[in-house]
C-alpha cells in the first residue's frame, strides 16, 4: 500500500511538469486551448496526489500529516488546490506557469526527508492532529498564492533595467526558491553516494545519544564526537537547543543553490527576474493586485484557525496550556500578527500595487522560514515534525 501510494505522488509530480509546460504554452499563444490543456493536467494530478494521501492514510491508520515529508506533501496538494480554485475565478494562465513550480519545489523538498511510513508518537494520537494541522497548513497554501500573484507582478513591474533596491530583493527571493532545489540536489547527492557519519554527542536533556548524518558534517552537535573513520570532522560545533544535522542540511543546500543559481545566471547572462519579466508582460497589473488580496482575505481567517485557535485548544488538551512560547507557536503569532498588518495597511492606508506585492512576498518568507528553519533547525516541542 505504501509503495502504491508512492507511485500517486510520483505521477502527481509529473503530471504538474506537464502542466506547467502546457501553461507556458498558453503564455506564448493568444487562444484558450493551452491553458484548458494545463488545468486538466493538474486536477488530474491533484487527483493522483489526493489518490496518494487516502492510500497512506490506509496503510498508515492515521491521517499523513505528522512528519516533515507527510506535512510538506500535504502543503503542496493545498497549494495545488488553492492555485486550482482561483484559476477558475480569474482565469489567469501566468498563475500557472508560478504557482506550479513552487508547488513541484515543495513536493521534491518533501521527498528529501524520511517516507517511512510510522505509527504516531502518543502526543500527536489526537483527533485535533487532522484538525489543526490540515487547516494551518491549507491556510498557508491559500495565503501562499497571495506570493504568487505578488512575485509575478514584482517581476513584471520592477525595473531591470539599471539596478536598485528592488531588483537586488526581487532577485534574493528567486535565489531562495534556487536553494530550494539546492536542498533536493545536496541530498539526492549524497543519498547516491551513501554517505553516512555517526556521532555521539549530548542532547538538550543533557542525555548522551547518536546522531547519524547523511551530508558531511560542517556543523557538528553540541560536544558531540565522530564515530565513523575518515569522515569530515565538523568544523564548528552548534549548542544543545540547535539542531546540528538539519542546519547542516541548511547549510549544504545554500552552497548547492548558490552552485545552481550561478551556472543560471551563466545560461541567461542576466538576472532571473530579467529573464522571466518577457512572460508576464500581457498579465494586467490590477488582476494580479486583486488575486493576491483575494487570497489574504480567504487564507487568513483559515490560517487563524488552524495555526492559532485550533492548536491553542489541542495545546491545551495535550499540555494542559494554551500557549507556552514555543519557537513554532511563537513564528505561528508572527506570521499571523503579519498578515493582519498587510490587511490593516491595505486597507487603512491604500498598500496597493508594488507595496502590496512586496508585503505578499514577505509574508510567504516567513511561512518558509517556520517551515524550514523553525522546524528544522531550533528545538522546540514541535521539533518532531
Amino acid at each position: 500500500m505504501a509503495q502504491i501510494s508512492s507511485n500517486f505522488l510520483f505521477a502527481a509530480f509529473i503530471l504538474y511538469l506537464v502542466a506547467t509546460l502546457f501553461f507556458g504554452g498558453s503564455i506564448r499563444e493568444k487562444g484558450k486551448k493551452w491553458a484548458n490543456i494545463g488545468i486538466c493536467i493538474t486536477i488530474a494530478g491533484f487527483l493522483a496526489q489526493l489518490i496518494y494521501f487516502v492510500t497512506r492514510w490506509i496503510a498508515a491508520k492515521h491521517a499523513p500529516v505528522s512528519n516533515m515529508f507527510e506535512f510538506t506533501t500535504f502543503f503542496g496538494m493545498a497549494l495545488v488546490l488553492a492555485f486550482i480554485v482561483m484559476y477558475f475565478i480569474y482565469r489567469t494562465s501566468v498563475l500557472g506557469l508560478f504557482a506550479l513550480p513552487i508547488a513541484i519545489l515543495v513536493i521534491a523538498y518533501a521527498s528529501m526527508f524520511p517516507r517511512e511510513v510510522t505509527p504516531l508518537i502518543p502526543s500527536l494520537k489526537s483527533y485535533w492532529l487532522y484538525i489543526h494541522v490540515t487547516t494551518a497548513a491549507l491556510g498557508e497554501a491559500i495565503l501562499a498564492i497571495s506570493f504568487v500573484a505578488g512575485l509575478i507582478y514584482l517581476i513584471k513591474n520592477v525595473n531591470q533595467s539599471r539596478q536598485s533596491k528592488q531588483t537586488f530583493w526581487l532577485e534574493a527571493v528567486l535565489f531562495f526558491l534556487v536553494c530550494t532545489l539546492g536542498f533536493v540536489s545536496a541530498t539526492t547527492a549524497f543519498s547516491i553516494s551513501k554517505y553516512e557519519a555517526k556521532f555521539e554527542y549530548t542532547d538538550k536533556n543533557d542525555q548522551k545519544t547518536e546522531m547519524v548524518y547523511q551530508l558531511p558534517a560542517l556543523v557538528g552537535p553540541y560536544e558531540g564526537v565522530l564515530q565513523t573513520k575518515g569522515k569530515l570532522d565538523p568544523v564548528l560545533h552548534t549548542p544543545a537547543i540547535v539542531n546540528a544535522k538539519k542546519l547542516n542540511t541548511v547549510i549544504w543546500s545554500l552552497l548547492f543553490g548558490i552552485a545552481i543559481y550561478t551556472v543560471l545566471r551563466l545560461l541567461f547572462r542576466k538576472r532571473i527576474a530579467a529573464f522571466l519579466q518577457p512572460f508576464v508582460q500581457r498579465v494586467n497589473n490590477d488582476l494580479l493586485d486583486e488575486i493576491g488580496y483575494r487570497s489574504v482575505t480567504i487564507g487568513f481567517p483559515v490560517f487563524t484557525l488552524g495555526a492559532l485557535i485550533f492548536a491553542m485548544i489541542w495545546a491545551q488538551v495535550a499540555w494542559t496550556r494554551f500557549w507556552g512560547w514555543d519557537p513554532k507557536e511563537v513564528w505561528a503569532l508572527i506570521t499571523w500578527l503579519f498578515y493582519a498588518a498587510f490587511l490593516h495597511l491595505r486597507l487603512s492606508k491604500g498598500w496597493h500595487g508594488e507595496k502590496s506585492a512586496w508585503l505578499a512576498v514577505v509574508g510567504f518568507a516567513i511561512i518558509m522560514f517556520n517551515l524550514v528553519a523553525v522546524n528544522l533547525v531550533i528545538a522546540g516541542l514541535h521539533s518532531y515534525a
